[in-house]
């Protein structure tokens, strides 16, 4: 007889015990050991305990051993209940059948001798948080509201709040928001009168939204008998419980001055607390008391000086960069009262960064004409930190005191130092600082000039202070000898520039450049305009454009407009209303003064950041076939009466006599700086409904002087880069997220789209189906309106080398950003244009 078929072994599942009678093992040790009480029996139990909560925590599912673990929950044993409780709890939530098993001897152990077993067992009860159980936590509730000992009371009062979020009819019901009331003035411990405060301030102001009861009830929270009687047993609390005592004092409004006086009499020796948040928090009452008295308010602030300055030396890092916030709070609103003491803000060696620059803004905040040299000699030594970011921002910090008008002499003088310094950052900084200064004080530019005039643009590599150096560039081109073809080698340059904040300011210069210096810079003027015209950036084609039609109608009234007589600036915008401060300064002692905000603008989320994202493309919907999932936008409609029309715009089809000529930008091939247009002069005519003559003679002029010559025909719209797509690409989405996660960031880049295409994103997948006729196709999309995110792939024709896109979305102020990312990272720039010229003509087709 033939032997029976061997059957093919399974391998284990990673997700479960190995061996398939482990489960089986502990179960039946369980049962032997459920009704043990033999000596040993408990240690016993243990071990089995130990090992069923490890399954647990590795994942395991041991969920049926939930019989067997409540029986042996019989037990005095403390450590035994607490892991049974703890098992119970978990599989409770994702098991509410099995949670029914647990109630008998819950309910059993919540009556049990042991305060400790009592408190546990409530605890664990009111964890289970199925909702058709709440009818069993009533009664034990009750009775732990009533228990003698504290620790039960304690945990009770903080079931409450667990049960109203279970079920909020059947708490009130009960009363039992009564009851804490009376417990938390009538307990003698401070910890259950703690936990009531807590539980009342919760539920009352839930429920304040829809019962005017409530409302009143929270109201008595504030009252003058209740804030007394925590005020006298303030010290009997725990940190935390002082803490929200404390808040509760900052909220009442004391009916005279004689009032204020004694609540502060009373809080002076919180001042001298060793815990920093009691610090804070009676800091803050003692700031919201004063407010309407202005003589005792500033006395205010030189009495908790002192307390506060020595809580940012004697905890750690986190600590003291809490406390400091604060103190740049007040240094804000009283800056003279710190101004003594700014040595306590000088960075220390080992001092986090994130430390260190709140000290540098501290220091800025503090400087005035007698502690002005002090601290520009200290920021002076950190400008050769090894820390780069802090050297940056100590060279910021010396400019923004230089603006305050504190010795500027000597501050002007250090960072002229810091501009012959061969440091790239450092002259960057220095250059983007030395520009704000000659906008304020223009009598230095003799100087400044001359050190200026010494750097080579090629060594000025970051955008900002590129533009700076640009701006001099123009703005005193009459000083600078070689102004006109420094700015002659930047335009040349275009195509290699990546930031359109520079091309703005290198087309402005430009302009500025050649009112004073028109010789020799009417070339580079010619070969910057038409750039600027053929550039796929709105902004920067807009300028060009709008200039363009300057110099057409008039030169003139072009340099009136451009370059006009300008005012020392006095005073430079801030970056924070007066009315957002007093917010922060209201929620003190928050998260509001250390994100530096009001509290609105990070929960809310029409107040959140303009892209606020998850960095993981799993958060996204993954299209199957060109994305289905994206989010309408709001409508914006189009408008067609701006000045600065695109040049894609319908203006082409319009009939010359009803709205204007229709006219074509001249085409710029960036290796010869040359420029064509497809039509007459006559067609490129700036339109002007005076009636002058002189605007077709002038545009003739202008062409010629810039070299300009509109005879050969061209495309209104610039021919995108020699770069071919595969229309029929395909790539899955893991490995879509494997490659983004690989590849190092090849571009990042700002773009505006047009009203058109903002309006159409209101469209169902419009702009997927846009993208994929130009052979880019999505992958994944999301967001909410007006935020949205679209992921896009691209194949090169003929190629395996991919490109990858991230695009951000704002509907509301038409921005949005795009991050390239390539296998072959020499050709992203032209991916780059041609991807933009694909976004340009969306809404537009």
């Amino acid at each position: 007889m033939a032997p029976p078929p061997a059957h093919p072994q399974r391998s284990p599942s990673p997700s479960q015990p190995s061996g398939k009678s482990e489960v089986t093992d502990l179960r039946s040790q369980l049962r032997q050991l459920a009704g043990s009480r033999a000596p040993g029996a408990d240690d016993a139990k243990r071990d089995l305990f130990k090992k069923v909560i490890s399954n647990m925590t590795i994942g395991i599912d041991v969920s049926s051993l939930f019989g067997e673990m409540v029986m042996c929950s019989a037990t005095s044993d403390i450590v035994l209940k607490k892991m049974c409780y703890l098992y119970v709890g978990n599989y409770a939530k994702v098991n509410p059948d099995l949670a029914l098993l647990t109630i008998n001897f819950l309910q059993r152990d919540c009556k049990d001798d042991d305060p400790m077993i009592r408190g546990l067992a409530l605890r664990s009860l009111c964890s289970l948080r199925v909702a058709n159980l709440v009818e069993y936590l009533v009664g034990p509730l009750g009775s732990g509201l009533k228990d003698n000992n504290s620790y039960v009371r304690t945990v009770a009062v903080i079931g409450v709040v667990k049960l109203y979020h279970i079920s909020a009819s059947t708490c009130l019901d009960a009363d039992f928001p009564a009851t804490l009331k009376h417990l938390m003035l009538n307990d003698p411990d401070t910890q259950v009168v703690a936990n009531c405060l807590s539980a009342l301030q919760e539920i009352w102001t839930l429920e304040s939204t829809s019962s005017e009861e409530a409302a009143k009830e929270r109201e008595t929270l504030v009252s003058k008998p209740v804030i007394y009687y925590l005020l006298n047993r303030i010290k009997e609390f725990s940190e935390w419980a002082q803490c929200l005592v404390l808040e509760l004092v900052a909220k009442y409004i004391p009916s005279d001055n004689s009032e204020i006086f004694d609540i502060m009499n009373l809080l002076e020796d919180r001042l001298q607390h060793a815990n920093g948040a009691v610090v804070l928090a009676t800091s803050k009452v003692f700031l919201h008391l004063t407010l309407s008295m202005a003589d005792v308010h500033q006395q205010v602030y030189e009495r908790i000086k002192a307390p506060l300055l020595t809580q940012v030396s004697a905890g750690s890092p986190e600590q003291s960069y809490a406390v400091l916030s604060h103190l740049h709070l007040l240094v804000m609103r009283a800056p003279y009262i710190f101004s003594s003491d700014y040595k306590h803000f000088y960075c220390q060696y080992n001092e986090p960064s994130y430390v260190k620059k709140l000290k540098l803004e501290m220091l800025t905040a503090v400087a005035n004409e007698s502690n002005t040299y002090d601290i520009v000699t200290e920021l002076c030594e950190y400008a050769a930190n090894v820390d780069i970011p802090i050297a940056r921002e100590s060279i910021r910090a010396v400019g923004k005191i230089a603006l305050q008008q504190y010795d500027v002499n000597a501050i002007v003088d250090r960072l002229l130092q810091f501009l012959e310094m061969e440091k790239d950052y450092v002259t960057c900084e220095a250059l983007v600082l030395v520009k704000d200064l000659l906008r304020k004080y223009p009598q230095w530019s003799q100087d400044c000039i001359a050190v200026v005039g010494n750097i080579s643009s090629k060594n000025v590599q970051e955008p900002k202070a590129k533009a700076a150096l640009i701006w001099m560039l123009g703005e005193y081109s009459q000083d600078m000898p070689d102004a006109p073809y420094v700015l002659e080698s930047l335009v040349e340059n275009w195509d290699e520039e990546h930031s359109a904040e520079v091309r703005l300011h290198l087309l402005t210069a430009v302009m500025k450049c050649f009112f004073k210096r028109a010789p020799e810079t009417q070339k580079a003027l010619g070969a910057g305009l038409a750039a600027g015209l053929a550039d796929f950036h709105q902004d920067v084609h807009d300028r060009a454009l709008f200039y363009y039609r300057l110099l057409q109608y008039k030169v003139s009234v072009a340099e009136s407009v451009v370059n006009p007589p300008k005012q020392a600036v006095s005073v430079f915008a801030d970056s924070q209303s007066s009315e957002i401060k007093d917010r922060i300064f209201d929620e003190f002692n928050s998260l509001s003064v250390i994100y530096q905000k009001p509290s609105y603008m990070f929960t809310d989320k029409e107040h959140r950041g303009t892209f606020e994202f998850s960095d993981e493309l799993a958060n996204l919907t993954i299209n199957a076939e060109a994305g289905d999932s994206a989010v309408p936008a709001q409508r914006v409609e189009a408008n067609d009466n701006d000045l600065l029309l695109s040049i894609t715009e319908k203006e082409e089809g319009r009939d010359a006599a009803s709205n204007g000529s229709a006219y074509s930008a001249p085409s710029y091939d960036g290796a010869s700086a040359t420029s064509a247009a497809s039509q007459s002069l006559a067609d490129l005519a700036f339109s002007s409904t005076s009636g002058s003559g002189q605007a077709p003679a002038s545009s003739f002029a202008i062409d010629d002087l810039l070299g300009l010559d509109f005879s050969v025909g061209a495309a209104a719209t610039p021919t995108p880069p020699p770069l071919s797509l595969n229309p029929k690409a395909v790539l899955d989405p893991g490995t879509f997220q494997q490659k983004w996660r690989q590849l190092p960031l090849s571009l990042s880049e700002d773009f505006s789209l047009s009203p058109q295409g903002v309006a159409a994103l209101a469209t169902s997948n419009a702009l997927l189906r846009h993208m994929q006729s130009h052979s880019i196709h999505c992958i994944a999309s999301g967001g909410q309106s007006p935020n949205f995110k679209f992921f896009f792939f691209a194949q090169k024709a003929e190629s395996a080398s991919i490109y990858l896109v991230e695009l951000l979305i704002n509907s509301s102020s038409a921005k949005s950003q795009i991050k390239i990312k390539a296998d072959d990272q020499s050709t992203s720039q032209a991916f780059s244009t041609l991807f933009q010229s694909a976004l340009s003509k969306f809404g537009t087709a």
